[in-house]
């Protein structure tokens, strides 16, 4: 019992937690197209999620973990809205083809500048590499299709809080 109520009162801390941040749903257009997720953790982070069709030829899923203004680095701009930069590093993994299908995973980055309207509309640009292991057929190699398939992306998404 004492395990089960520690259960849901963690489960209960991390739904607090999750309302209470800022969140930006939407889209990236590049090669490709995915629908992206963001979630701030506080002022100076956030998690982003990807699902998406690189190339137009597979499915891929990626999440960074991002630093928004690393280094204490602002853009400077005293007009409405706001800009930001931010890094991070996460993972991917999906497959592509059509005839012959392979599946792929590895390590993901980011880097990106957005600009957040002072109504409920922010538009980024951004870089998400992907690289690792491709695998088909009991075979493996090295992956660098990610560097371009669904990497660079302007994206636009609808705030809420």
């Amino acid at each position: 019992m004492k395990k089960f109520g520690l259960i849901v009162f963690i489960m209960a801390a991390f739904a607090a937690i999750a309302v209470a941040q800022p969140r930006a749903i939407g889209g990236r257009i590049g090669y490709g197209f995915e629908a992206s997720y963001q979630h701030g953790l506080g002022e100076s982070n956030m998690v982003s999620v990807d699902l998406g069709l690189p190339g137009f030829a597979g499915i891929e899923a990626a999440a960074t973990y991002d630093w928004i203004n690393p280094g204490g680095l602002t853009i400077p701009w005293e007009h409405k809205g706001s800009w930001n930069w931010y890094a991070g590093v996460g993972a991917g993994a999906g497959f592509y083809g059509f005839n012959y299908i392979v599946g792929f995973g590895g390590v993901a980055g980011r880097v990106g500048v957005e600009y957040n309207f002072w109504f409920p509309l922010q538009l980024s640009l951004d870089y998400r590499p992907l690289i690792g292991v491709a695998g088909a057929d009991g075979s493996a190699r090295f992956c660098v299709d990610g560097l371009y398939a669904g990497a660079i992306a302007l994206g636009v998404r609808y705030i809420f809080e």
